[in-house]
């Protein structure tokens, strides 16, 4: 009884703070813990949300530099055929023509009418009609029709000449024959 009197009061008392103040710790740790882990978990969101943009921007990054890639090997590969056209502007024509149907007579329609128009030279420019090109369009700026580089590549003139052939004449041999009568096309 003695030691039971001992521990009443303020002993008792602080052995029931003691334990009150470990149960205390016991709660704040398991609710650090909880915290921890649900920051721990919120990084690993946050990284994995962070590689996934960075995944994104890399794709998009190199379908970009695919499609500059295929810009850059279309632009050389139509540098190539106006120039191939600038130095045989006859060979481009004729094979136009042939997916017109117009055979090796119609050709020579073809280039008769054009050496006597334009001398087969792109940048051919009639000071006083202001005619322009292979086909000398008046004005040259009709053939941009057929594409916006009409002052500076043959193929984009020899098509335009052929359409306008084509159109007005049916054939290179009525447009030259046309042009024997009246001195133009």
């Amino acid at each position: 009884m003695a030691l039971q009197a001992a521990l009443s009061g303020p002993a008792q008392d602080q052995a029931a703070g003691d334990l009150a103040d470990e149960e205390y710790l016991r709660q704040m740790e398991q609710v650090s813990r909880s915290a921890a882990r649900d920051e721990a978990e919120e990084l690993r969101r946050r990284a994995a949300e962070e590689a996934r943009r960075v995944a994104e921007e890399q794709r998009l990054a190199a379908v970009e530099a695919a499609r500059v890639a295929e810009e850059q090997r279309l632009a050389a590969e139509r540098a190539a055929v106006v120039a191939a056209a600038v130095a045989d502007p006859r060979s481009v024509a004729r094979a136009l023509a042939g997916d017109r149907g117009w055979g090796g007579d119609q050709f020579g329609c073809l280039d008769r009418l054009w050496t006597k128009e334009s001398g087969w030279k792109h940048t051919a420019d009639n000071p006083t009609s202001s005619a322009y090109g292979i086909p000398q369009a008046l004005p040259g700026s009709k053939m941009s029709s057929e594409g916006e580089d009409w002052a500076t590549n043959p193929v984009t003139q020899i098509r335009w000449g052929l359409s306008y052939i084509d159109g007005v004449y049916g054939t290179p041999c009525a447009a030259w024959a046309h042009s024997q009568r009246v001195d133009w096309y």
